[in-house]
């Protein structure tokens, strides 16, 4: 029985929508999809990204521009193409769809499955921590006890394995699943890829492997919509070059 796990959507409802229409055909329904945050900021649909995933995902992770839209996060972090994003999502976002951003969990621990879930890191998840190296990965497998901690944040798809031995191998594009070995999962991006490839990225897992799909999408639209709702010209040029 396959599962889904997505990302990093950033109001982005073409490459959400393409995704979902490959779960889809793929048979996995709400119960079988798990959201790993950043459902808003970027993109010009917020208002509908929000509401198709609180129909099509089962956990909704919260993350960094979400809490961001919220008050909950200091957003002079953020650089400055993502803080105005951020203010225009605020002026935008209906307040139904404000409750539903209140309501996402920081981290999930998903039994059943043996999965854990968080947007940034398992150390310190409301730190917004990138976890990029083999390093990071060293230190963050010590937070969390499941087979499998899926992330998102970066926008970097990879698989990191522990195996028994206690050494780190990377994986790009899919790993069978063996034990007792653990995993780090980044489930990659579907509304802004950047590791070069501009199609829409998320994970499918089983109790077997893992797998990180791609999916292409309208980023001609996408990038009109932007223009439109007057967002910043770096952040429409990057969806076609994946960076």
């Amino acid at each position: 029985m396959d599962y889904a796990v997505i990302s990093d959507v950033h109001s982005n409802l073409e490459a959400l929508q393409a995704v979902l229409a490959d779960l889809d055909r793929r048979g996995i329904k709400k119960e079988r999809t798990f959201f790993c945050g950043d459902a808003v900021g970027y993109g010009p649909n917020p208002n509908e990204c929000v509401e198709l995933l609180r129909e099509r995902a089962k956990v909704l992770i919260a993350g960094n521009h979400d809490w961001g839209v919220l008050g909950l996060t200091d957003i002079n972090y953020f650089n400055p193409n993502a803080r105005a994003a951020i203010r225009w999502t605020e002026e935008v976002l209906t307040p139904e769809n404000r409750l539903t951003l209140e309501s996402f969990f920081l981290v999930k621990r998903l039994k059943k499955e043996n999965v854990f879930l968080v947007h940034g890191s398992p150390k310190e998840p409301e730190e917004w921590h990138y976890l990029l190296t083999l390093f990071d990965a060293e230190i963050n497998f010590n937070y969390f006890e499941e087979r499998l901690c899926f992330i998102g944040h970066s926008h970097l798809p990879f698989i990191m394995e522990r195996v028994p031995s206690g050494e780190l191998v990377v994986h790009k594009e899919g790993v069978e699943l063996g034990s007792p070995h653990r995993y780090i999962v980044n489930a990659g991006s579907i509304g802004q890829p950047r590791d070069g490839d501009p199609r829409a990225c998320y994970a499918l897992f089983n109790e077997e492997r893992v797998e990180l799909v791609r999916v292409p999408y309208d980023i001609d639209g996408v990038q009109r919509k932007m223009s439109a709702a007057g967002l910043p010209l770096p952040l429409i040029e990057r969806l076609r070059r994946g960076v």
